[in-house]
């Protein structure tokens, strides 16, 4: 792994550590880490292999990713809080990132030793998986469905809380007001 790999990677832990701590949600909240998403297909996502059963590995991977950021959604805190929604990622949902996150860096170094290639290859091999390449897009999508569905649960979390009226002092704001909040 080079260094570049080591600094996504923690920047990717980072920014659900950042979400310990109470945050009003803001653009940044989904620009940051879909930019950082963005920096990584860049560099690592050059096609996806469509030959024996790599779709199947890509599919699946990417589905676990999904799933994790479902649950990550679903367990960060959204609420209003002085008139503006709010969130929080709880122990849960930085628990689930970390654990995704340290599986795919794990699987990453393991992946480049003598023993772990030489496993991966034989796995592949009998699993009809065609090349690392596979394995590297099934891992890339993985993380890519899990940020985008977390953001998105988290979106309509905030969109949810704030259509139903965000009490603010004696009065209550319009549904075009609530919506400006979120998106500020």
């Amino acid at each position: 792994m080079t260094t570049t790999d080591w600094i996504i990677d923690i920047a990717l832990v980072l920014i659900v550590f950042r979400q310990l701590r109470e945050e009003r949600i803001s653009k940044a909240t989904f620009i940051v880490p879909l930019a950082m998403i963005t920096f990584a297909a860049e560099n690592y996502l050059h096609g996806i292999p469509t030959a024996g059963n790599d779709l199947v590995l890509i599919a699946l991977m990417t589905g676990v990713g999904v799933v994790f950021g479902l649950f990550g959604g679903l367990l960060t805190r959204v609420r209003t809080l002085q008139g503006r929604v709010h969130i929080k990622a709880t122990a849960g949902a930085a628990a689930l990132w970390v654990a995704s996150m340290g599986f795919r860096l794990g699987f990453a170094v393991w992946s480049t030793h003598p023993s772990g290639e030489a496993h991966l290859s034989s796995f592949s091999a009998a699993h009809h998986i065609t090349s690392g390449q596979a394995w590297v897009t099934a891992l890339i999508l993985m993380a890519f469905g899990e940020v985008v569905v977390r953001l998105g649960t988290i979106g309509v979390r905030a969109l949810i809380l704030s259509s139903r009226g965000v009490r603010t002092g004696t009065r209550t704001q319009s549904k075009t007001e609530a919506r400006e909040l979120v998106t500020r």
